[in-house]
């Protein structure tokens, strides 16, 4: 059984009369402790393809197999599940709440995971250590570097012990020295934790130097894929 087997996905929205598709005959498996990475252009459908695994957004076709659970055939309140358990999600744009510290972002996140409220903060400390922030605890996302913020957001997202890490342009805002940082942290996870990861980036150099699997997309098809040996894909 695949860890994730994405079939002839397909995704259109629509603008007035007119159907313009995102996604065309999708097909790909990642396997278990796998780091992956969709590449494309803008427009190509990467962010498309990473909300139907995450749950964000419906499929019009095709099937997305999770651990063996059809996703496109959940009702939504397994669908609510799959996104707050088996997924975490990280985006370009951070996404915390600015009014919250960053313990508070990724405490948040374990309150709607039903941690219990005595195991929350330590659960939070925790995780704000392993991503190396755990002197700016109390910080506020306005008072953190854009590295330290999607720090805090891959924390967030790891909150519920998740099988598998999304992320959308995680380095998109960031600069080259601070981008090849958060990509070292992602594959540390990868590496070290095992957590599987799917990435989307623009950057094909550095998804070669990182990924075990790597998917081009254009134009919401898949135009070539790329599978590396684990030695191949290297820090």
């Amino acid at each position: 059984m695949s860890f994730l087997k994405v079939e002839h996905l397909s995704k259109a929205y629509s603008k007035g009369a007119v159907q313009i598709p995102a996604l065309e005959d999708v097909s790909f498996e990642l396997e278990r402790g796998e780091f992956g990475s969709v590449i494309g252009r803008s427009g190509s459908g990467k962010s498309t393809l990473l909300n139907l695994i995450g749950g964000l957004d419906r499929a019009d076709s095709g099937h997305i197999f999770f651990r063996g659970d059809d996703l496109t055939r959940m009702r939504r309140p397994a669908v609510v599940e799959h996104r707050r358990f088996c997924v975490g999600m990280v985006f370009q744009s951070f996404n915390l709440i600015s009014s919250r510290t960053a313990l508070e972002n990724v405490t948040l996140a374990l309150l709607f995971g039903r941690v219990a409220k005595r195991d929350r903060r330590a659960r939070a400390v925790e995780l704000l250590d392993t991503v190396g922030l755990a002197a700016r605890l109390s910080h506020k996302p306005s008072e953190l570097s854009g590295g330290e913020a999607q720090r805090v957001a891959i924390a967030r997202a790891l909150a519920n012990r998740p099988a598998l890490l999304l992320a959308d342009e995680p380095t998109g805002n960031l600069d080259s020295a601070t981008s090849r940082e958060i990509i070292e942290l992602l594959v540390k996870l990868n590496r070290g934790h095992g957590l599987s990861v799917l990435l989307v980036t623009h950057d094909q150099s550095m998804a070669e130097s990182v990924s075990h699997r790597i998917i081009q997309l254009l134009d919401g098809r898949i135009i070539n894929e790329k599978v590396q040996n684990s030695t191949d894909a290297v820090v």
